[in-house]
């Protein structure tokens, strides 16, 4: 007997949105994530065929469109029916930054998720033309603790190896401190004064830092009005 359909909205939502992997993949597509490896970069605990049966279902249910050629060479883009869930996407990260735990120390976090998101939420809108190449010393981490990022324009690229170009901004900082920013739980100018962020080098990015600096899509909703409750979140 084939199974029926719910006449409930609610309950045919949550058949299309209720999967971990699903809402992964909607949240990295709002920070810009649109190829096979930047899924694989923004979520490295994905298997590759859960990744490829969770696009193709997306696919399937209008929520994305897949171009170009086949394989990695892919690109994935929101439909307007994946455009629509970006708030929900967006909501649930703000419950889960209320009421999930609240805690979690540096050596929990997985770096390269929390450097892909930072690459991708850095605003080179605010970036003078051409490269700009930012170094990062993670400071409480022991192990992967060097990062380069090469930003121009649309294209920002993250390195966990010395990419040989030279560098306009060096940062020291925690991880935590980073994220805490980019969560809108720390400010910036306060942890630069207390010298726990230390940044050197062109001077015209450290003084428009606050400009350049990456800030969760969240937060930057919430601080629009476009998000209700009382307190910032992250993506």
């Amino acid at each position: 007997m084939p199974e029926l359909a719910s006449h409930c909205p609610a309950t045919k939502a949550a058949d299309i949105l209720g999967d971990k992997w699903v809402l992964q993949i909607l949240r990295a597509m709002t920070l810009g994530a649109s190829r096979y490896s930047d899924f694989t970069a923004a979520m490295p605990r994905i298997s590759p065929s859960v990744l490829s049966a969770r696009l193709k279902k997306l696919t399937e249910d209008g929520l994305i469109v897949k171009r170009g050629d086949a394989g990695q060479q892919a690109v994935y883009r929101l439909a307007p029916a994946g455009r629509e869930a970006q708030p929900i996407v967006m909501m649930l990260a703000e419950w889960g930054k209320n009421w999930a735990e609240r805690h979690t120390r540096a050596d929990q976090i997985d770096v390269g998720v929390a450097m892909w998101d930072l690459h991708r939420t850095i605003n080179t809108a605010e970036l003078p033309d051409g490269e700009t190449v930012f170094s990062f010393t993670l400071s409480d981490l022991n192990e992967h603790n060097r990062w380069w990022i090469v930003a121009e324009r649309n294209v920002v690229d993250l390195c966990d190896k010395d990419p040989g170009k030279p560098v306009d901004l060096y940062v020291h900082a925690p991880l935590q401190s980073l994220i805490e920013i980019w969560m809108g739980e720390a400010v910036l100018d306060e942890l630069l004064r207390s010298e726990v962020i230390i940044m050197t080098g062109e001077k015209l990015l450290t003084d428009t830092a606050n400009r350049w600096f990456p800030i969760s899509p969240v937060v930057l909703a919430k601080q629009a009005g476009e998000l209700g409750g009382a307190t910032a979140g992250a993506a």
